[in-house]
């Protein structure tokens, strides 16, 4: 999950809301989503929850209609999806086809394009992949069901963010809260570590599961992505959310002192080789499904207490024996500056050839009735505020979800998301790579700071 131009966002102001939500509720006991072990997605009755789902939404009957839908989601969310376009079938008599898509989706995409079989519909998991589809005239505008659907379920500025010039191309069918910690709760306990509510605390909390045997932090250097989600976060909240902004549209330089603060602050964890799980050079084997196992499996001495990433981590916490919160609990991302930092990522529907069965599907995607689906089945958080909070298994993720819809339009989304795709979103290039040389030598900032602005310059000046 990647959850990866700019100027489509409205100016937020700073958030407070979803930050307050959080706090204290998210460690809340609950049972994990992985108890339902038929995978059968159902509801407290036993009912298939494709058949318990009121319809909201009128469908067309599309009976012989074929269509592809592309995404980069893997195991369980694959599956989980593929609920969601079963009842589309059921629903219309189309057939739809997942199609698995690489990263980036973008360069996938282009190759399908260019061999003349492009899909249907592809889920893009950043507002930069969205602009750059417009670009190259790939991308269709939704059509005025889609937009009916879309513009009942979403708050404003969930719609912006899938404009490009003022025109609806994307429908923002998954979020992603990125700003929390998820932490094995046995550790904290021998350790005697509190739960942190700012920086400091998390480098005391971290020290004292320590001292206790136990390293600190699972962090997935493999990817490129989460190690740009420790940033914004960290840059979110320290430099404030104008600065944050400026930075996303490259309205100030990778050079700014503010950045060479936030990689300061990174460097106090992961500049320290005995606080991450493997050392650095573990760390940048460590993929990110890795990352998460390993802070839940070997008991009361797994090899780290600690995971970064967002909601969805919950997915591969269910593939250990533990349970989200109980064994598996989470804080949210720690106050580094004055506020708490809260930036969300997304996945966009957007149409790629336009016919009445495409339009369908991204209405039904639009509607509460897919995302009902799919919230039961767990791991997944959906910006439609029309979707009962109900609908999520356990009361950390309703929690969570009802945080979210309750932010409204006061969040940041994820800075890389919104980058060029050459600068944000490509594995091996600009900052996924120079986060990652950055992880292996944390004591070379001002490097570090020089190639991303050189990267950053490239990718914004050239518009991709």
């Amino acid at each position: 999950m990647r959850i990866h131009s700019s100027s489509t966002i409205r100016p937020h102001r700073t958030v407070t809301t979803l930050a307050a939500l959080l706090t204290g509720a998210l460690a809340l006991s609950a049972c994990s989503s992985s108890d339902n072990k038929s995978g059968k997605d159902t509801t407290d009755s036993g009912t298939p929850a494709s058949t318990s789902t009121g319809s909201t939404v009128s469908l067309p009957k599309l009976n012989g209609t074929t269509l592809e839908i592309a995404a980069v989601w893997t195991g369980q969310e694959q599956a989980n999806f593929k609920q969601v376009l079963a009842e589309f079938e059921k629903r219309t008599g189309a057939k739809v086809t997942f199609v698995p898509a690489q990263d980036p989706i973008i360069n996938f995409l282009g190759s399908k394009i260019a061999g003349g079989q492009p899909p249907d519909v592809a889920m893009l998991p950043q507002p930069g992949a969205i602009k750059q589809a417009v670009r190259q005239k790939w991308a269709k505008p939704l059509g005025p069901e889609a937009l009916a659907e879309l513009q009942k379920n979403y708050s404003q500025g969930w719609q912006d963010i899938g404009k490009v010039d003022g025109k609806q191309y994307g429908v923002y069918y998954k979020a992603a809260n990125k700003s929390l910690i998820w932490y094995n709760a046995k550790v904290f306990e021998n350790a005697g570590a509190k739960e942190p509510k700012t920086w400091k605390d998390l480098l005391t909390s971290a020290q004292a599961v320590y001292d206790s045997g136990v390293t600190p932090f699972s962090v997935p250097g493999a990817d490129g992505w989460p190690l740009t989600d420790w940033f914004e976060n960290v840059y979110l909240s320290q430099a404030g959310p104008e600065k944050y902004d400026q930075l996303t549209q490259h309205k100030i330089k990778w050079t700014d002192p503010s950045v060479k603060q936030a990689l300061e602050t990174l460097a106090q964890i992961w500049g320290k080789k005995d606080y991450l799980a493997g050392g650095q050079s573990g760390a940048l084997q460590t993929e990110f499904p890795a990352s998460v196992t390993q802070t839940f499996t070997g008991g009361d001495q797994p090899k780290a207490a600690m995971v970064y990433e967002g909601d969805f981590v919950q997915v591969n916490i269910g593939e250990t024996k533990a349970k989200v919160g109980t064994d598996a609990k989470v804080f949210p991302f720690p106050a580094v500056g004055s506020t708490a930092p809260v930036v969300s990522g997304g996945d966009a529907a957007v149409i790629l050839k336009d016919s009445k069965a495409a339009q369908a599907l991204v209405t039904f995607l639009a509607s509460p009735d897919a995302a009902t689906i799919q919230a039961k089945l767990g791991g997944y958080l959906s910006p439609n505020k029309s979707v009962p909070i109900s609908a999520y298994p356990n009361e950390v993720q309703q929690k969570i979800a009802k945080a979210l819809i309750a932010s409204g339009d006061d969040f940041r989304f994820d800075m890389s998301d919104q980058a060029p795709q050459a600068f944000g979103g490509t594995p091996g290039k600009g900052e996924w790579k120079d986060l990652q040389d950055f992880l292996r030598n944390p004591s070379d900032v001002a490097g570090t700071q020089a190639k991303l602005e050189r990267d950053a310059a490239a990718a914004y000046g050239s518009g991709s």
